[in-house]
């Protein structure tokens, strides 16, 4: 058994002006832009989502900007054999994270649990 649940999204910039594209994003969504700390915040800007508290990042990255999404769980293997028997297949290890691809071609992450109140909100899988 383990649980699961969407965590949030990930803005993905392939623009080296981190701190411009925050403000943009920040600005558009009506978000403080927070950076994160120690070598995570040159890579990595928090949007504070404080009417549904999802996790929301801008982030830099080589490949074409998109969106995708976080889904969140307390087993990121069992999470991902359980979206892989649905379709998803493995893209790439990101340390402790797994970026999978959707049947539709989607890319989207499975993460560690990290949002307050997950067990109370979170599905349960068996």
């Amino acid at each position: 058994m383990h649980r699961s649940q969407l965590s949030g999204f990930i803005i993905d910039c392939q623009d080296a002006d981190l701190d411009r594209a925050a403000a943009f994003w920040g600005a558009a969504l009506g978000m403080e832009v927070s950076p994160l700390p120690g070598a995570e915040g040159q890579r990595y800007m928090r949007l504070i989502d404080r009417q549904t508290a999802l996790h929301i990042e801008v982030q830099t990255v080589e490949h074409p900007s998109r969106v995708h999404l976080d889904i969140e769980t307390d087993d990121v293997e069992a999470e991902v054999e359980r979206l892989e028997a649905l379709g998803a297949r493995r893209v790439q290890r990101g340390g402790s994270w797994w970026v999978l691809e959707a049947p539709t071609g989607q890319r989207f992450c499975v993460v560690r649990q990290d949002t307050p109140h997950f067990a109370a909100r979170a599905n349960t899988w068996t």
